[in-house]
């Protein structure tokens, strides 16, 4: 995709750039990452995510051929409304996520980066006959992060982009679960419903001005605040095997009732009659060996006094308050009373070890199986 400049954050004093990471090109730290939680929980602070790309769908069938082919209700898009959606393959499985913004005249897509040539790709090869133009937009805008709070940064002192009239905001959808969706998890109170997490599109132009004028936090920061809230990731969560029940993903971008698209039966089949194969779960570390283990770090349980391996770690921080959290998938039947362990990688003079790991239910060993089908008496059986 496009070939982009060094970010004006990346010049700000203390600002750390790994090589790799899930963020590649925007910085991880500016020297105190739990501080940097605490501002950007707050409010207080901005997140730079301008390597983020940025998709615009022109032409007036942009919701209703979108519509169709992905998991999202898109055409109850209000001017200015913020939505998510899934492209699933015909199994059903996960392949790309994306943010949506319409406004009114074009529809903006906010996919992750690492995926988003294989999502243009695929979605020319679906347009057919529709009245769709899409045009990557990313050398003209950059995207950055921010929890909306009372008392934060104001959206509006933002220079959000508006080229039809309309800022450009995407307003996350996690906070609550979308009309014909549905939550698995079972908390009185979810953490995602204060999860007041907002991107906005500021022209390229502008991005040295918004780094100057406000305090910045880094991608870890962001991470750990998204992992805190149960929230899963395109990059870190999906894999080859992943469908959205496994990660509450009907939460907010799924819509189980608008009709036929690509992996829908597969949607509709485990959610009313089976069960997700995986489960996802948080995972509250020991710290005290003050290792945080790896995303893709494998996860065991014991069974009868054998250690097996059922799963892996998705998405790991240091948090401000919680202190060592990471996502996970595990197996569905892993028995959610019992302690778990995650693999650790070795440190100086330290070999290759297991962390204690207590698991926190996200998605229950009975998520699925909704639909209330009439057990029909056997032929040949007694009757009552």
């Amino acid at each position: 995709m496009t070939a982009l400049p060094q970010t004006p954050f990346a010049a700000l004093p203390g600002a750390i750039v790994p090589e790799e990471s899930a963020d590649p090109g925007v910085p991880a730290h500016y020297g105190n990452p739990l501080r940097e939680q605490r501002a950007l929980d707050a409010g207080k602070a901005l997140v730079d995510l301008s390597t983020r790309t940025v998709l615009e769908l022109r032409g007036e069938d942009r919701l209703t051929w979108l519509n169709s082919i992905t998991s999202g209700l898109i055409t109850a898009l209000a001017v200015g409304d913020s939505g998510e959606t899934l492209v699933l393959s015909p199994q059903g499985r996960i392949e790309h996520a994306a943010g949506l913004i319409d406004d009114g005249v074009s529809l903006w897509l906010l996919p992750e980066s690492s995926s988003a040539e294989a999502l243009v790709a695929w979605l020319l090869k679906m347009r057919f006959r529709a009245r769709v133009e899409i045009l990557d937009r990313t050398e003209d805008f950059a995207i950055v992060g921010l929890l909306e709070r009372d008392g934060g940064i104001a959206l509006d002192a933002l220079p959000a982009a508006a080229p039809n009239d309309v800022p450009l905001i995407w307003r996350d959808p996690w906070t609550h679960v979308v009309d014909g969706g549905w939550q698995y998890s079972r908390p009185d109170t979810h953490p995602g419903v204060d999860y007041t997490w907002r991107e906005v599109l500021v022209p390229r132009t502008a991005l040295a001005e918004v780094a100057a004028a406000h305090p910045a936090a880094g991608a870890l920061a962001a991470e750990a605040l998204r992992i805190a809230a149960w929230r899963p990731r395109e990059i870190t969560e999906v894999d080859d095997h992943a469908i959205p029940h496994e990660t509450d993903w009907l939460r907010s971008a799924v819509h189980l009732n608008k009709g036929c698209y690509r992996g829908q039966e597969t949607i509709a089949k485990v959610h009313n009659l089976g069960h997700p194969p995986r489960r996802f779960v948080q995972l509250h570390l020991d710290g005290s060996e003050g290792f945080l283990p790896e995303p893709g770090a494998e996860i065991r349980a014991f069974k009868a006094g054998e250690p097996r391996i059922v799963g892996k770690v998705t998405s790991v921080a240091n948090h401000y308050e919680f202190g060592p959290i990471a996502l996970g998938v595990i197996r569905r039947a892993v028995d959610p009373t019992i302690g778990l362990d995650v693999a650790r990688p070795a440190g100086e003079n330290e070999e290759p070890g297991w962390l204690a790991a207590a698991q926190e239910i996200i998605v229950p060993s009975d998520a699925g199986s909704v639909a209330d089908i009439p057990r029909l008496p056997r032929i040949g059986g007694r009757r009552a």
